[in-house]
């Protein structure tokens, strides 16, 4: 039997840099400078040359830009 809260949950997508940076309207200067201050969720490796960002850490951080932390 298939749990229902996951099926209606899509799944998390990733994004690459260019899309975080359409979303969000940063440069790409003051998203790396918020990674570093803990204040933009950390991008994912997908494979050896390769990193992303889940979907769902950015929505979480447009939920609050202002007040948002990464948690530890």
């Amino acid at each position: 039997m298939e749990d229902i809260s996951m099926a209606s949950q899509p799944p998390d997508r990733f994004l690459r840099l260019d899309s975080v940076l359409d979303r969000t309207g940063l440069s790409r200067a003051t998203l790396y400078r918020k990674i570093q201050a803990g204040t933009f969720p950390k991008q994912v490796r997908i494979s050896e040359r390769c990193c992303a960002w889940r979907e769902s850490d950015i929505a979480e951080w447009q939920k609050s830009p202002v007040t948002y932390e990464v948690s530890r």
